[in-house]
């Protein structure tokens, strides 16, 4: 049976995702389906970047707004949620564009997920844990029982710390093991996967020039607004970068202009964390996405009508 094609956009924040995959869209009657692992949290706009009204109106998106910035959310629900739009696109004759920069998101969805076993349960006391010891206290004790796994997650990462204590503790086998079996072998979709690669130098400069925009555009009272509604400093939605600093500026331990450079700094820590994941990862085609703009289009267009695949488009 042919697997459906898809074509993805991936690559670190702020290299233009967004703007290129509606381009992409309206060009050849796509619709898009979000791969951000922050962006599918309500109320999280200006932080995240989510489209705004008026790019959602111009090309339909899914997989954002999916639940508030207190629940967690994972891999295995975004998979199931990313399937079930993909299956809506296809059933209606329009293409998909999966756009993101959570790699371990567009992995799930392009090559399965590990069956390391669930434990309810216990994940519910470690998420507790780390609500009140910390994340990075947790990932202290992961790096003791899957030192592998600890090296490739963020201490503040509160989500993936849990499912990898939960894997190690529940089944006496490290998650890094359970992957290292599977390798993400389950292919149910042929993809073009394009990624933008910026140099590090000019991506500093869009990251440093978004956050002020960010900023501008009102980012200090969207954190605001999630205060005041109770939302406490160690929810899962307000991990994302950004949020943490700018609370600290409300709670007065930053100044502004402090709060804006810890925030640069931390996504551009952030960027380069997301460049070497995507480095790691098989069959993406990397390119300049202004300088190399028309051959993305041509590629694309090349393999959405058949005439080649993946490893056969052009290096």
């Amino acid at each position: 049976m042919t697997r459906p094609r898809i074509v993805c956009i991936v690559g670190p924040t702020a290299s233009g995702k967004t703007a290129l995959a509606i381009e992409l869209a309206e060009r050849i009657g796509a619709e898009i389906v979000s791969a951000d692992s922050r962006q599918v949290y309500r109320r999280l706009d200006i932080g995240t970047a989510k489209p705004t009204a008026v790019e959602r109106a111009r090309v339909r998106h899914h997989c954002l707004d999916l639940l508030e910035p207190d629940e967690t959310f994972d891999a295995a629900r975004f998979r199931a949620a990313a399937e079930a739009a993909l299956a809506d696109i296809q059933a209606r004759g329009r293409q998909a564009l999966v756009v993101g920069g959570t790699g371990l998101y567009v992995r799930a969805l392009l090559r399965g997920l590990c069956p390391a076993p669930p434990a309810p349960q216990l994940r519910a006391t470690l998420t507790r844990l780390a609500a009140t010891e910390g994340t990075p206290a947790l990932h202290r004790r992961l790096a003791t029982l899957d030192p592998a796994t600890a090296a490739r997650v963020h201490p503040r990462d509160a989500v993936r710390i849990v499912r990898a204590l939960e894997v190690g503790l529940a089944s006496g086998r490290r998650l890094s093991e359970w992957q290292a079996g599977h390798r993400f072998a389950t292919a149910p979709y042929e993809p073009l996967i394009i990624g933008l690669a910026w140099p590090v130098a000019a991506l500093d400069e869009c990251i440093a020039v978004r956050a002020r925009a960010m900023v501008d555009a009102g980012l200090l009272d969207e954190v605001r607004e999630l205060t005041r509604c109770g939302l406490p400093a160690n929810a899962p939605g307000l991990q994302a970068v950004g949020y943490r600093e700018l609370r600290a500026c409300l709670e007065g331990r930053l100044e502004l202009p402090q709060a804006l450079d810890a925030t640069v700094r931390a996504t551009r820590r952030f960027a380069k964390r997301q460049r070497t994941w995507f480095r790691r990862e098989p069959g993406i085609l990397w390119r300049h996405p202004e300088e190399e703009r028309e051959r993305i289009g041509a590629e694309v267009d090349a393999f959405l009508r058949g005439e080649t695949g993946p490893a056969s488009v052009p290096a």
